[in-house]
């Protein structure tokens, strides 16, 4: 496969020429980095979230809004799919790369992890990519200054002046939307994770509800998993039987039917003292080619209700 830095180049392109009518904000640092911003100082829209999203899989899924309901009130859902699940979600969408520097806090997905590799996910899945531009997506409350992409540039090997840093808060339209992107990329992950090798996983289809907006970024944190945990559906298509199948919803988890914000609140607010395990989606179908077909997981609409504060 081609560079997914090149073909993710390609739409940040698309992202500056329509920048206005996405709603985002482009600004080029002293050392020569790009910033776009999708969610932090501007509004941006689902359309700048829907591109975000595909920027984070390099183009390799196709992403799209629809409308469903939760408790009977009508709410946009957002689905993808990727016949390149392995590269697409895990070398590219998930958020792998901590950004923790000085009084900066981001969180770092996209392609130019491929060019860093050093997440078990790469090795799992056996890509590394090598390209002389870099597309990091970062999830923060603050755009990044010259400082972090400096960093960024020199981890990933790449000059400053060839980085481009699509930049959202959690609490964003931006950022709602391509969290509810992620149902298929959490799925693909908790497999890995639990010894199923991704390479083996064919194609996947995921969707979610987009979480209504809250410029807390605690209760965006809180929604957004929310809509994953408990409204994320998926499907996906693998070659090999397993017994780990069981264990890939949210149901699976002890503290399924916590609300997030309850998780987050005992886990002090970082990210990174959470299992794994509690990010996952809420229900799964897992199709064998030329064998059996497993529906695991349960959806639960009342919980989405009171996080999402439907009236």
């Amino acid at each position: 496969m081609e560079s997914i830095n090149r073909s993710a180049i390609e739409l940040i392109d698309e992202a500056l020429d329509f920048a206005d009518q996405l709603g985002i904000a482009v600004t080029e640092l002293d050392c020569g980095a790009t910033i776009l911003d999708f969610g932090v100082g501007v509004d941006g829209g689902v359309e700048a979230g829907l591109m975000l999203a595909d920027i984070q899989t390099a183009g390799l899924a196709t992403v799209y809004t629809q409308m469903d309901r939760i408790a009977d009130a009508p709410i946009p859902y957002v689905e993808l799919t990727t016949d390149h699940p392995p590269i697409a979600l895990l070398c590219a969408q998930k958020a792998g790369w901590e950004l923790d520097l000085g009084d900066f806090d981001g969180l770092g997905s996209g392609p130019a992890r491929a060019l860093v590799g050093e997440e078990t996910d790469f090795e799992r899945v056996g890509y590394y990519d090598e390209f002389d531009f870099a597309v990091l997506a970062i999830e923060s409350v603050e755009l990044p200054d010259d400082e972090i992409a400096t960093y960024i540039a020199e981890t990933a090997g790449v000059d400053p002046g060839s980085l481009f840093l699509p930049t959202y808060a959690t609490g964003s339209t931006a950022g709602s939307v391509s969290m509810a992107a992620r149902a298929a990329e959490l799925a693909v992950f908790r497999l890995s994770e639990l010894g199923y090798p991704p390479t083996e996983i064919l194609t996947a289809t995921g969707r979610a509800p987009v979480a209504p907006v809250s410029y807390n970024e605690s209760v965006a944190m809180a929604r957004t998993n929310d809509a994953l945990a408990y409204g994320g559906e998926v499907y996906l298509q693998v070659r090999e039987e397993s017994t780990v199948f069981d264990k890939v919803p949210s149901s699976a988890r002890e503290e399924y039917g916590v609300p997030f914000e309850e998780i987050f609140e005992e886990a002090g607010w970082d990210f990174y003292e959470l299992p794994e395990s509690v990010f996952a989606p809420a229900k799964v179908t897992i199709d064998v080619v030329d064998g059996d077909t497993y529906v695991v997981g349960e959806t639960n609409e009342e919980l989405l209700a009171e996080s999402f504060g439907l009236q």
